[in-house]
């Protein structure tokens, strides 16, 4: 195990908590699990797992205070990875159930697949499965969470809601589903974000978390 750096992962009670650890754990690395604000503060770096409702997810950071616990370990430039809803709340808002304000981290909003229509008549909401990462208008896809992942190699989903973001230079990689080439991988220097779950997508999603926990913190601030 390596034992020189402190990774924690975020517990608010809406998180795949321990299948992220066990994929952490095969990496090699050593995790915590905590609810705690100083011992976000001092991490090397952070993951915020997530599987829910984007107000719900809020709700339980704010009363856990780690809403300003988040945003100061983003301002120190240590890398922190949002999952799936852990992803979105790093957004400014969500339409989700109403209108609920994000921690703000990376500019953009979180909204809904439209229901099946048109020429899209067999899509399904949520989306639910494997689908393929495509480049976004982000230019750094194999310098960062990215670096070895084919373009058009897939991941694992499970979501009704994505996330539109105001920078196209925020937008990683994004993934086509129903007439749709939504974000799936956000970066915002050292704000990162996964739509999937890469604790659940095999040797891809491995690499994808290798990468982030072998990230120097001091490289990440050229893409701000």
């Amino acid at each position: 195990m390596k034992k020189n750096a402190s990774i924690v992962i975020v517990d608010y009670g809406l998180g795949n908590l321990f299948s992220l650890q066990r994929a952490i754990q095969h990496l090699g690395f050593e995790s915590r699990i905590s609810q705690d604000a100083g011992t976000l503060e001092r991490a090397s770096s952070v993951l915020i797992p997530g599987v829910g409702a984007f107000g719900d997810g809020m709700k339980g950071l704010t009363q856990l205070g780690l809403v300003t616990a988040l945003r100061k370990f983003a301002d120190s430039g240590r890398p922190l990875l949002g999952i799936c809803l852990g992803m979105q709340l790093l957004l400014s808002e969500s339409e989700e159930f109403g209108r609920h304000r994000g921690l703000g981290l990376i500019p953009g909003k979180v909204v809904r697949f439209k229901d099946p229509e048109g020429e899209f008549p067999d899509h399904k909401v949520p989306h639910v499965g494997w689908s393929a990462l495509r480049p976004g208008p982000a230019s750094h896809w194999d310098q960062g969470i990215l670096s070895g992942v084919e373009p058009g190699d897939s991941a694992y989903f499970v979501h009704s809601y994505f996330a539109t973001l105001e920078r196209a230079a925020d937008v990683l990689a994004v993934t086509p589903y129903a007439g749709t080439d939504f974000c799936s991988v956000v970066q915002k220097g050292n704000v990162m974000g996964t739509q999937f779950h890469p604790e659940k997508s095999g040797e891809v999603g491995l690499k994808i978390l290798k990468n982030f926990l072998t990230l120097e913190s001091i490289a990440l601030g050229r893409w701000k």
